[in-house]
């Protein structure tokens, strides 16, 4: 269960319950099955509000997450506990990443439980098309780190095939990689040629300020690897939800 930061804000309970579940559920059943290899998917949400940066892999459980995504935050959290209590008693090799904002073609566009991303390409699309502003919520401030899917996806495929530690691993772009939500905004705006108002409406919350990630950990092992830059995978992005409007998730 994923969704946005107004998502998380009304539903902690059911983010933390619900994934709790389904994180008991999936390892349990590779168990029994015979499964060697499971690698699951944490967040940087996850990591302590209170901490130094860049945050790396060393640092999930140092401290309590920013408090409007604790729910979602503390389960995927306990993804690392039981990878580490499979390894020790049945020598399963469960594994996690983590990695920064995801976006790319086929993501969650819907308004409310959507990414920041998906959900600005969305606004900016009926925007642009109804000729009205484009609202974003919050001061556009907060920094973030964003890889396109189909980067992490190449990342998901060397994760499951060559990287055999227990631990997790930072799947990001780099620290000087970093954006914030209003250049995104400007980005998504370039990209789909909206050309009317942009409001900011500043009395939404604007979550954690940032939570930059290092990637160096990731590097050791991939020293090489190239990441799509940030506007052309916006651009990919866009053209994708613009194309796909009728059929997209939103």
């Amino acid at each position: 269960m994923v969704g946005g930061l107004f998502h998380n804000l009304a539903h902690n309970l059911q983010f933390f319950r619900r994934n709790m579940k389904i994180n008991d559920n999936i390892l349990a059943a590779c168990d029994e099955f015979g499964v060697i290899k499971c690698v699951s998917c944490l967040s940087t949400c996850i990591f302590p509000d209170k901490t130094t940066y860049p945050i790396d892999e060393t640092m999930v459980h140092l401290g309590p997450p920013h408090d409007s995504n604790f729910g979602y935050s503390y389960a995927k959290r306990m993804i690392d506990v039981l990878n580490k209590g499979y390894a020790q008693e049945k020598g399963k090799r469960f594994t996690s990443v983590i990695p920064c904002n995801v976006f790319g073609p086929h993501d969650n566009y819907n308004l409310q439980a959507g990414h920041v991303l998906p959900a600005l390409i969305h606004k900016a699309y009926v925007a642009k098309r109804d000729g009205t502003p484009l609202m974003v919520y919050g001061t556009g401030k907060p920094l973030r780190q964003f890889i396109y899917s189909l980067d992490l996806a190449k990342l998901f495929i060397w994760v499951m095939r060559e990287y055999d530690e227990i631990d997790p691993v930072i799947l990001s772009v780099g620290e000087e990689d970093e954006v914030s939500i209003g250049q995104a905004v400007d980005a998504v705006v370039k990209a789909i040629d909206f050309k009317g108002e942009i409001i900011y409406d500043k009395t939404k919350a604007d979550g954690q300020y940032k939570k930059t990630a290092s990637n160096a950990k990731l590097r050791k092992y991939l020293p090489d690897f190239k990441f799509t830059p940030f506007d052309v995978a916006i651009k990919q992005s866009v053209d994708w939800f613009v194309e796909n409007y009728e059929t997209a998730r939103k």
